[in-house]
């Protein structure tokens, strides 16, 4: 996954002085704002650093459910079941699993993650945009993500996810930004399951 999706922090992130107090506010309301996400379907562009752009849907169901379903003709797929993500390469018939808690992702699904206890607030240039930078650390195997939140009356929590800048353990970073939000809409556990490309080595019995 890392390696598809790769780009440098987004201009949300350059720091200005902000309010303490209302910096404390802005924690709480981000944290809110993901515990009153149960279901829901984004559309999605992620870029690497050499400026190529993949796009795609996402669809998030709660708790750690997430599938990205990339574009026609990009033969990646990732999703988590809720417990580990996997990803999907149909090109290569290959397929790869890792413990949500292992991703910097875990932040957005793992409900044993405590975003507030790790998280930090990162002052951004316009008081309508809320970052929140989470790591952990004792545990730098887990990466770490940033957030991002535009202040939204009709998300839940008031704040809208548009989109995250995610660094893995071994320094590969993410970008994905969301647009056309669907809130509360129904998700069958069944989309959160795959194809194994894989070839059976088992002989008939």
């Amino acid at each position: 996954m890392a390696g598809a999706l790769a780009i440098a922090a987004p201009a949300a992130l350059v720091t200005v002085p902000a309010p303490v107090a209302a910096a404390e506010g802005d924690l709480d309301r981000a944290v809110a704002a993901l515990r009153g996400i149960s279901t829901m379907k984004a559309d999605f562009t992620q870029t690497d650093r050499k400026g190529r752009t993949v796009s795609g849907e996402m669809t998030l169901k709660r708790p750690g459910k997430i599938r990205f379903q990339y574009e026609d003709g990009v033969p990646l797929l990732l999703v988590s079941n809720g417990k580990s993500f996997t990803m999907i390469d149909y090109e290569v018939n290959q397929v790869e699993r890792w413990p949500i808690s292992d991703s910097p992702l875990g932040a957005l699904l793992d409900p044993n993650r405590d975003v507030k206890k790790y998280g930090k607030l990162i002052p951004t240039r316009h008081p309508d945009v809320i970052s929140v930078e989470v790591r952990d650390p004792n545990k730098p195997q887990f990466g770490v993500i940033t957030l991002i939140f535009t202040r939204d009356a009709s998300a839940p929590g008031g704040l809208e996810l548009t989109n995250w800048v995610a660094l893995d353990a071994q320094n590969n970073r993410t970008t994905v930004r969301l647009r056309n939000h669907r809130y509360g809409i129904s998700v069958a556990d069944s989309a959160f399951t795959y194809k194994d490309p894989r070839r059976s080595t088992r002989r008939p019995s």
